[in-house]
């Protein structure tokens, strides 16, 4: 274990001058306002400033906070099933500034914990993508609650910094329009670049932040490949390799306008099932590989062996494994026009673009492209509004006997998503989602046994953002 880190930390100490991890906002002076008081309406957040309890702790650098999101979606056709269900999180966030609280400058402490209840409408809309993003956390359709963030940062001078702990990672691939799922694109396709799908939620981990100029963030970290939200024994990391990750974000202004180039790149030398097996193998693969940030067809597809092929639940091959992975992804938001008073509100456009390796990944190739808005509605300055396209192209070595024999597809998926964020109050967002999906997985089992196709699913949805 010792050799695999000290070869992966070599790596990423040499591409830290080119790449850059978003986990640096974790790492950041929390905002505090002048006062979390006020009236119900324009408060920052509904409980208000608990007597001024809230702004003494602001003052010394403690922030804490928690939120509610509710996100009922239902199938309205096509799919699986036309059915609508409740999900919910439950957050909690506590920031820590050292210096403000009379300590040592530069240090930052932040706690991230969820908990998640209901259920969600990704199987009956039948996609492999997540249509709502806050179903994979903590623990993607299993409500329950954990551990996502614990992570101290110490910059040791106002340009460079290490951090280490428990690092929850959807924090990257950042866009100004397409990246938080509580007040933007609800669909994983379009909120993140799905190419990472093999990247752990929440991991530990740690590494370096570079600040180099203003408008540029590089770093590079070094994370458990087998991190889970709940599981919380660090006796347990880095025992089956590493993963090395890194991005570069950097800001541009062409004609006065403010855009973001990304890049970034993930690598690992766990040991995981290939996605090329003989088919005697084919159940002890789905059984054997799971895949973090995506619906597991696995079980679908198991019974779908059994019922048109039992012969292949029976293995005679070892089953193969790599001994590598790799992915690379790409962004850019660019603002189009902003109000002159305003560079941080307007229309804009967005565009990511990833690429794996497609032997361990399922997903070989991912796109997405849309119009993203920020305030720019007259008397709105804090809604947000957005249409988008997301697409996914399986790897070609991703159960191609299914689609062959069954015809069940397997090779694209296609989604499109609009939405309209209401700011109600400082502290409450309420949605109108609308995502028409063609599936991954083409057919399913019907009540008897035999197969069935999946339509087009139409999902409509609403958000409620609480923060307290």
């Amino acid at each position: 274990m010792k050799t695999r880190f000290l070869r992966a930390a070599i790596v990423a100490i040499g591409l830290l001058g080119l790449l850059e991890l978003p986990y640096v906002a974790s790492a950041q002076p929390v905002a505090v306002p002048e006062t979390w008081g006020g009236g119900f309406w324009t408060r920052e957040r509904l409980t208000g400033s608990w007597g001024g309890f809230r702004d003494e702790l602001g003052k010394k650098g403690v922030v804490f906070d928690a939120d509610m999101l509710l996100t009922p979606q239902g199938v309205l056709s096509g799919g699986r099933d036309t059915r609508g269900d409740l999900w919910g999180n439950a957050e909690y966030t506590l920031n820590v500034d050292t210096q403000k609280l009379g300590l040592w400058p530069g240090g930052f402490l932040k706690i991230y914990a969820m908990s998640s209840f209901g259920d969600s409408v990704n199987q009956a809309a039948g996609v492999i993508i997540p249509l709502n993003t806050a179903t994979l956390l903590p623990e993607l359709d299993h409500p329950t609650t954990a551990l996502l963030n614990a992570t101290f940062t110490q910059f040791l001078h106002p340009k460079f910094g290490l951090f280490a702990g428990k690092v929850y990672t959807l924090d990257a691939d950042a866009n100004e329009f397409a990246d938080d799922f509580h007040t933007k694109f609800l669909n994983m396709g379009l909120d993140i670049n799905p190419v990472g799908a093999l990247f752990p939620v929440s991991a530990y981990g740690g590494g370096l932040v570079v600040l180099p100029w203003e408008g540029a963030v590089l770093a590079a970290s070094v994370l458990d490949p087998s991190g889970t939200p709940t599981n919380n024994d660090i006796t347990q990391a880095f025992k089956d390799g590493v993963l090395v990750t890194g991005e570069g974000r950097f800001t541009i202004k062409p004609f006065g306008l403010v855009g973001h180039q990304l890049i970034g790149f993930g690598w690992s030398d766990k040991q995981r099932v290939s996605l090329e097996q003989d088919p005697t193998n084919l159940a002890r693969l789905f059984l054997t590989s799971k895949f973090p940030r995506l619906e597991d067809p696995g079980p679908l597809l198991e019974r779908m062996l059994a019922r048109f092929f039992p012969q292949l639940l029976v293995p005679t091959q070892p089953i193969n494994t790599v001994h590598d992975t790799w992915t690379i992804y790409y962004n850019f938001d660019q603002f189009v026009w902003s109000p002159a008073a305003d560079p941080t509100r307007g229309i804009g456009v967005f565009f990511r673009f990833g690429v794996s390796d497609g032997v361990a990944n399922p997903i070989k190739y991912a796109y997405n492209v849309g119009i993203g808005g920020k305030g720019a509605i007259p008397g709105r300055p804090r809604d947000t509004f957005g249409i988008g396209w997301s697409r996914i192209d399986f790897s070609d070595k991703f159960a191609p006997f299914f689609g062959k024999e069954l015809g069940l597809g397997l090779d694209h998926s296609n989604v499109v998503e609009m939405y309209y964020n209401v700011s109600v109050t400082r502290w409450l967002n309420a949605t109108l989602d609308l995502q028409i999906i063609d599936p991954g997985l083409k057919k399913t089992l019907d009540s008897s046994g035999e197969l069935k196709n999946v339509d087009t699913a139409v999902v409509a949805g609403l958000r409620l953002y609480m923060r307290f």
